[in-house]
């Protein structure tokens, strides 16, 4: 499995050495030296495992970046910084963040607290949903109503992934096109449009989970007990 991690952090050094720990570690480093190229390496290809954020960061600190994504996605999310003062861990995780890393941090407790995330996301990827009829097989990427197999896209399985994901929540349509489409997708809201009514149609008596919400965007709606 190819676990894709941001570095987000503007010491070169430091960001270096967490990018050596996450390779040994088995995964995949992308570096950004800024809060704006966090931003734009995130939402260029929406595609991230987990995120590593310093605070103290130029253009955009790791506070802003963490509000922008957490409009748009719930990825895992750790915080590093040098503000090692239990005031800003408790902020940290009131905004979002999934944990919090004082500077400087033990290795061993780095990776380990690492891996502890890491290991959830590799067992919710390859988990199997089912709601009602519908069955996704993410490890195979095959979606199925009741017996039937159904022939969708890449688009329209992220759609249909990222709608039952996030279900019983109303998504705007421009969180769906910054998550699925990316950040500087030049097309508009017909879009989705589009692909929510071609999903609806092959997902047959399924399709009718996904909800239009006027004037807001859409929703998986499931009523679960």
């Amino acid at each position: 499995m190819n676990i894709k991690i941001l570095v987000a952090d503007d010491d070169p050094v430091f960001r270096e050495l967490v990018c050596d720990i996450v390779r040994k570690q088995g995964y995949n480093p992308i570096e950004a030296c800024d809060g704006q190229q966090a931003l734009d390496l995130y939402f260029s290809s929406n595609d991230f495992d987990l995120l590593l954020l310093d605070v103290m960061m130029p253009q955009y600190n790791g506070w802003e970046v963490l509000r922008e994504i957490r409009e748009h996605s719930d990825v895992p999310i750790i915080m590093l910084t040098a503000l090692g003062d239990e005031v800003h861990e408790v902020q940290g995780l009131r905004k979002g963040a999934d944990d919090y890393i004082s500077k400087p941090f033990s290795y061993e407790v780095f990776v380990a607290r690492l891996n502890t995330l890491l290991r959830k996301i590799k067992k919710e990827r390859f988990a199997e949903i089912t709601v009602g009829e519908l069955k996704i097989n993410q490890a195979a990427q095959k979606v199925t109503v009741g017996d039937l197999e159904i022939d969708l896209h890449r688009k329209e399985y992220n759609l249909l992934l990222y709608l039952l994901k996030n279900r019983n929540r109303v998504l705007s349509r421009e969180q769906i096109l910054t998550s699925i489409w990316g950040y500087d997708f030049e097309g508009d809201a017909r879009t989705i449009d589009t692909h929510v009514k071609t999903l609806r149609a092959k997902l047959s008596n399924c399709g009718e989970y996904i909800k239009t919400v006027r004037g807001s965007g859409y929703m998986f709606d499931v009523n679960e007990p």
